[in-house]
């Protein structure tokens, strides 16, 4: 079993689930950041008491070789889209997309599925293939 699937069962067990991971470094510190997801919204509770009990975990399964700092949090409500299952979680939302080819798409997620998407947008429905996105993130209009 991989280290994602084993934090993964711990999250689930705290009726949330995995998001994602990602190391990033920050001022000279090195984060493994692990992002969750609840129904209802995740409290800062729920994110304590998950780093608590991940923390001695990760002491005897360590993510990398190096010195870090465990955070856990919340991708919040504009947050990157990388996975077919965060497309697919986020349908109905609005999102942004930049293309392989340089392109910016923008509109609202009508469906995903495991080879792609469709994007409803002012100009139309447009299907785009995850290989041909570089990035994407969903976005809150503040308006």
């Amino acid at each position: 079993m991989n280290l994602e699937t084993q934090i993964s069962k711990i999250i689930e067990a705290n009726g949330a689930a995995l998001y994602d991971t990602e190391m990033v470094t920050e001022f000279e510190e090195t984060i493994f950041r692990i992002l969750i997801t609840k129904a209802g919204g995740v409290s800062l509770d729920l994110c304590a008491a998950i780093s608590h009990e991940l923390s001695p975990f990760l002491d005897v399964h360590p993510p990398m070789s190096q010195a870090y700092r465990l955070e856990v949090s919340s991708p919040g409500i504009e947050r990157k889209l990388s996975k077919p299952v965060h497309f697919k979680n986020a349908i109905g939302e609005k999102v942004k997309l930049k293309l392989m080819g340089g392109n910016q798409l923008s509109g609202v997620l009508k469906s995903a599925d495991d080879e792609g998407i469709m994007l409803e947008m002012k100009e139309g429905e447009e299907n785009v293939a995850y290989g041909g996105i570089k990035t994407a993130r969903t976005y809150f209009d503040w308006n």
